[in-house]
């Protein structure tokens, strides 16, 4: 079994499943692909699942009874992947945002460059952000500075949504204490790696704007992430 496992969490994402599958079994070295569908009232699982017969033993789906956040899916995924002695594991957006050919990069970062986790990163020398309005661009930079500056973290792009994680971290990971399932995950997991002690490399990549289906980002998303920097800051909670 190939070592490199990406996970996608998917909810209504009909219009980009079949092509984001499709790029990333065309990718060398050969990735396989997890599928955590939170009933996607679009038939997004079902297409998974006749797809599968295609690419048997690389395709692979999980399905939930509704939507149940971004958080737990990649937990969830987690569990599968560790149960399933995947050495290598990757989070990834099903839109196209993030560019299945960077998978490559973030797996190479850990492999050959001696990290314990990689980030693709908006915010390091080589990376930008395609087809966002300025006042967005500046939301989400400000975001990051403001992570940065109460929880100490070296990492540039604290809410990045595409990493790559070593199978060792995750096994050093308490899993079942991750708290935040939305905006606030990515950064609740950052700085549980590094709170470990483990090595994040951040590498520079090109995010662009979905261009077919609906963004899951909403408000209460953004405040689940300004209150749970503060918890994980002074809330004690982060051993």
């Amino acid at each position: 079994m190939p070592p490199r496992l990406v996970i996608i969490p998917t909810y209504n994402e009909q219009e980009n499943i079949r092509d984001i599958v499709a790029h990333v079994f065309r990718l060398e070295p050969e990735f396989h692909l997890l599928i955590v569908d939170d009933g996607s009232p679009d038939g997004t699982g079902n297409i998974v699942k006749e797809m599968q017969p295609r690419w048997a033993g690389r395709l692979h789906l999980l399905e939930r009874s509704g939507k149940l956040g971004l958080g737990t899916a990649y937990i969830t995924g987690f569990k599968w992947a560790i149960a399933n002695d995947y050495a290598y594991i990757f989070e990834m957006d099903a839109d196209f945002s993030h560019d299945p050919d960077d998978l490559v990069r973030l797996y190479k970062a850990c492999a050959e460059q001696g990290g314990d986790m990689s980030v693709g990163s908006r915010y390091v020398k080589g990376g930008r952000v395609k087809d966002w309005s300025w006042d967005r661009v500046l939301l989400s930079y400000c975001a990051s500075l403001y992570v940065r500056a109460i929880l100490w973290l070296g990492v540039r792009d604290t809410t990045a949504g595409f990493v790559c994680y070593t199978r060792r971290v995750l096994q050093a990971l308490p899993l079942d204490e991750v708290r935040f399932i939305g905006y606030a995950f990515q950064i609740e997991m950052k700085y549980r790696v590094i709170r470990k002690g483990f090595r994040i490399v951040e590498v520079p990549i090109t995010f662009i704007d979905r261009e077919r289906g609906t963004s899951k980002m909403n408000s209460g998303i953004f405040k689940e992430a300004i209150i749970g920097v503060l918890q994980m800051r002074f809330g004690g909670w982060i051993k």
